[in-house]
């Protein structure tokens, strides 16, 4: 399983929210392209160079996720002109913001909202670009919820994540909205269920808050939850990335 260290950007810093909610925030890096240079060196420090190419940093926009545009170009240019390979996902709604984010390094671009209202921009994106499209699935109680967590849906998670893996899409990225920035620990069975569902590769995400927490996600593995990403745990240095690694890695 890989580890995947979180950035997440509002007004240019690097913070982290609780549930998603806008009002809780705590600011931990005035530079978030910093920040990511901070975690890609430990990754690579923790990480056999076989397996380092695969290495990879989550990069989340929230003014993106609420305004609906993408806010963060000359940050993502930054991270590819230092070799960093990494995700967005955060206000990416049309196929020219695809483009655009793809024309400025990143290997994945994640689509949320989009995907969830716009099926046939998902199918277009999938074809244009086969591998590099993720879909973001961020539930709260089992339903979906999109522009940046604000907006609640009746359409259930499950069943939109077997619609997004029949459009193309490379992967799917669950979060638990209720365990995000909680310290918790992640949600295993949801997530598992999720990945049982779908054929292709899960990323699971939310509340993880020790090294069990990642032992324990590790048993999804057989079904096809191949990443982890984790962020607060990392800010407020419940374990290292180092450790995170080494946890991920050890003999099951």
């Amino acid at each position: 399983m890989r580890i995947v260290p979180a950035v997440d950007i509002r007004g240019g810093l690097c913070v982290n929210l609780v549930q998603g909610d806008y009002a809780q925030e705590t600011v931990f890096s005035e530079d978030p392209v910093d920040q990511a240079r901070l975690w890609w060196r430990a990754l690579k420090k923790s990480l056999p160079e076989a397996d380092f190419g695969e290495a990879i940093v989550h990069i989340v926009d929230l003014d993106g996720a609420k305004s609906g545009r993408c806010c963060v170009l000359p940050q993502l240019r930054r991270l590819a002109d230092m070799g960093i390979r990494y995700e967005v996902g955060g206000g990416i709604r049309a196929m020219e913001t695809v483009e655009q984010v793809i024309g400025a390094g990143a290997q994945r671009v994640i689509l949320g909202t989009a995907a969830h209202r716009e099926p046939a921009l998902l199918e277009a994106a999938c074809a244009r670009w086969p591998g590099q499209i993720v879909v973001g699935i961020d539930a709260r109680n089992g339903f979906v919820a999109l522009n940046g967590w604000l907006e609640d849906t009746e359409s259930e998670a499950l069943s939109f994540a077997r619609d997004v893996a029949a459009a193309g899409a490379a992967r799917i990225i669950y979060t638990d909205i209720l365990s995000d920035g909680m310290l918790g620990g992640p949600n295993i069975e949801t997530t598992g269920a999720l990945a049982r569902a779908v054929g292709i590769p899960v990323t699971i995400s939310g509340g993880v808050a020790s090294l069990d927490d990642i032992h324990n996600a590790r048993l999804l593995s057989r079904y096809g939850v191949d990443e982890i990403i984790i962020g607060r745990a990392l800010y407020v240095r419940q374990f290292t990335v180092a450790q995170a690694v080494a946890a991920a890695r050890e003999r099951l």
